[in-house]
């Protein structure tokens, strides 16, 4: 079976939840009481997501700007190295995020990289704030868990899923996945749950541990 990585952004790809900083300097409202309703599984993270950013009134364009002027965040080391070893061994990469596609799209664009697959949310700006949407594998939008709907669907296709992230919303995907890597919160979500996973801090290590997956059979 074919692999495809499904990789998570926020605190994944970048050290930093680049959507958490960006709230902090935009939202008009108490956004992070939307994400302890989230963590408390009162909402899903669509629900989440949607509510805090409904609180932003700024455009795209003076976002844009902000985060690629922070430093507050970064890339995490070895990720040009792991997306070039996914693509050597045939691998499929998709972001699967919670996060905004305008922003993942621009911040992958800084360091030239603008082929990655970007499952993500749709945005748009208004008078009543930023309104999102979250593309079901159908295209129909969806407000029960994203990821694990493309999980699912990446399974339907014939893929072995390896689950890269760091939070509670990658949970789904691990719960499922052929292999899990990873870091922050996700690595004590897993342990409660007893998933067996690879813990990382940078994607020299998720490489390494690519390279011992098992080599498909040949074909008869």
């Amino acid at each position: 079976m074919p692999i495809t990585v499904q990789c998570d952004f926020d605190g994944t790809i970048t050290e930093g939840e680049v959507s958490h900083l960006l709230l902090d300097r935009f939202a008009e409202g108490d956004w992070r009481r939307e994400v302890k309703l989230f963590e408390s599984g009162e909402i899903s993270v669509a629900t989440c997501m949607k509510r805090a950013f409904a609180m932003v009134k700024a455009d795209e364009s003076t976002i844009t700007n902000f985060i690629l002027n922070s430093d507050r965040w970064k890339f995490r080391p070895g990720f040009n190295g792991l997306y070039d070893y996914c693509l050597k061994k045939g691998f499929r990469f998709v972001i699967v995020s919670n996060g905004l596609t305008f922003y993942i799209k621009a911040i992958l664009g800084s360091i030239g990289v603008d082929d990655i697959e970007i499952i993500a949310a749709r945005s748009r700006s208004s008078s009543r704030g930023m309104l999102l949407q979250y593309p079901g594998p159908d295209g129909r939008e969806t407000d029960s868990d994203f990821k694990e709907e493309y999980t699912r669907y990446l399974e339907k296709q014939g893929y072995r899923v390896v689950c890269l992230g760091d939070s509670i919303s990658d949970i789904f995907t691990a719960r499922r996945a052929y292999r899990v890597f990873a870091t922050g919160a996700l690595r004590e979500h897993c342990r409660r749950e007893k998933i067996a996973f690879t813990p990382f801090k940078d994607f020299g290590e998720v490489v390494r541990g690519l390279e011992k997956l098992p080599e498909e059979p040949s074909g008869l």
